[in-house]
């Protein structure tokens, strides 16, 4: 008998985990944790798992996020994984896309890429990079990625055994995107959205209308912190004043998002119904917030995997239809 098909990176109906590295722990410790949460989410009914990218110890992120995705893959036999986002200007695209292409190799079908402009200073100081410059370069090299990615237009990289498989087998990139306008980027690139998980459900149904409206066909993927008991208000309070303190734009955030209960049953009514007040097509949850313990995350991981994930994805609203 055959085992069942894995479902693709960022599928519509995908439910997949956020990572963040435990920075309290050494070097070796951190990525063993990490690995040890993505085989409780991937072996209790999440699709897949996301790694994301700031440096110098930020706030729990990944300086390497494509990288931690390589260690997870090798560990686990089944999910998929991406870096998500990848800040795109750091690096030369073509050394991005080549990167990727060859993980897809190693991993066919569990590779999938977002990619996003970057905000903070420190990420651009490291890389000697003016931060002025992260925008027009990104705008300028999303189409790029996307297209190497799908097996085209290589140019002097054209005999890349691993790019040209792509044309077979395109490797999935989103974009991150917080308005309309970079929505309509992003659908006339190719790519699907990555929206972050502190909008309000209007400011996201504004955006995935205008990506809808401009002919995209990706996926629309978003990210919400879930929370299975009593919310731990004082850890998200920390949370929020280190994003508030680096956007500079405190009220730009509006209010809290999480989708917390002590019922599982109300966190997938919620759930449910977010997706389809903001027309996306996959959730990316995330749990860990600076100062929980290790197995305070594992917990809520397997308690989602296993009293929520497989709920959602059967009331999923699969058959809504497009607008545009």
């Amino acid at each position: 008998m055959n085992a069942p098909e894995q479902p693709a990176p960022f599928a519509r109906g995908s439910v997949s985990l956020r990572l963040y590295p435990h920075n309290e722990l050494d070097a070796t410790d951190i990525v063993g944790e990490l690995c040890d949460q993505a085989g409780i989410a991937l072996q209790g009914g999440f699709d897949g798992v996301m790694t994301s990218e700031h440096h110098g110890g930020f706030a729990g992120y990944m300086a390497q996020p494509l990288q931690m995705v390589t260690f997870v893959l090798d560990e686990h036999p089944s999910g998929w994984a991406a870096p998500c986002p990848l800040l795109l200007p750091l690096r030369p695209t073509v050394l991005v896309a080549e990167e990727v292409a060859w993980l897809q190799a190693r991993h066919p079908g569990r590779v999938g890429v977002g990619v996003a402009a970057g905000a903070l200073p420190l990420d651009f100081e490291v890389a000697g990079m003016d931060p002025a410059d992260a925008v027009p370069v990104f705008k300028a090299e999303l189409h790029r990625l996307v297209a190497m990615l799908r097996g085209e237009e290589l140019g002097q990289v054209a005999a890349d055994p691993a790019l040209r498989a792509c044309r077979d087998r395109p490797v999935a990139v989103l974009s991150a995107a917080v308005s309309a306008a970079a929505a309509t980027r992003a659908a006339r690139c190719g790519a699907g959205l990555l929206l972050e998980g502190m909008s309000s459900v209007e400011r996201l149904a504004r955006v995935t209308e205008a990506y809808d409206a401009a002919g995209g066909t990706g996926a629309k993927v978003l990210i919400r912190r879930v929370w299975l008991g009593e919310l731990p208000t004082d850890l998200v309070s920390r949370q929020r004043a280190v994003y508030d303190g680096y956007s500079g734009a405190t009220a730009s955030f509006g209010d809290d998002q999480t989708v917390a209960a002590a019922d599982p049953g109300a966190i997938v009514d919620r759930l449910v119904d977010l997706v389809a007040a903001t027309g996306v097509d996959a959730l990316n949850l995330r749990v860990h917030l600076p100062g929980m313990a290790p197995a305070a995350v594992r917990e809520q991981i397997d308690a989602l995997g296993r009293d929520v994930v497989g709920r959602l994805k059967e009331r999923w609203p699969l058959h809504r239809p497009r607008s545009g």
